[in-house]
């Protein structure tokens, strides 16, 4: 009986190893192609609006800071990174209302000083994010500037 229940052990064993291995290479070959995309989001255009007031810019007064805020806005598809912001002197405008020349008053009455503010922030859609450190300040020629009393210096801003 021993022997019987040998064999038939065997058997089993010999039938699942082969049962198994049947198993671990049985497979469906096939063959085929896919496509697929995706897309990236587009920056938008950020805001930026000055915050501080200069007023009084004359010969001999204190050069004054320049300050702002970068929005991103709320109808943003993504957050923008800005690395900086800078400001640059655009024009002149007389107290008369017309545009200044080297003649009368421009921009090489002023100093500007430290341009390039930094802000490095990941700004979200609907947030913003502050800038600083610029000064304007009045240039204090050798010749009559009589005509930079009550101008209004024009500034331009770029985020980058």
């Amino acid at each position: 009986m021993r022997n019987k229940k040998k064999i038939a052990a065997i058997a089993v064993a010999a039938a699942l190893v082969l049962g198994t291995g049947t198993a671990a290479f049985a497979y469906w070959s096939t063959t085929g192609t896919g496509t697929g995309s995706a897309t990236t989001g587009t920056s938008g255009t950020v805001t930026i609006a000055q915050t501080s007031t200069h007023a009084n810019l004359a010969p001999g007064a204190a050069a004054q800071t320049i300050s702002g805020t970068v929005s991103n806005p709320a109808a943003a598809s993504s957050s923008v990174y800005v690395a900086k912001v800078t400001v640059s002197i655009s024009s002149v405008t007389l107290a008369d209302g017309t545009t200044g020349t080297s003649a009368t008053c421009d921009s090489s009455n002023y100093t500007l000083t430290n341009a390039a503010m930094s802000v490095g922030s990941d700004i979200a859609k609907g947030a913003s994010a502050t800038f600083t450190g610029a000064t304007i300040g009045f240039n204090n020629k050798e010749t009559n500037q009589d005509a930079c009393k009550g101008a209004k210096v024009n500034f331009s801003y770029a985020a980058s």
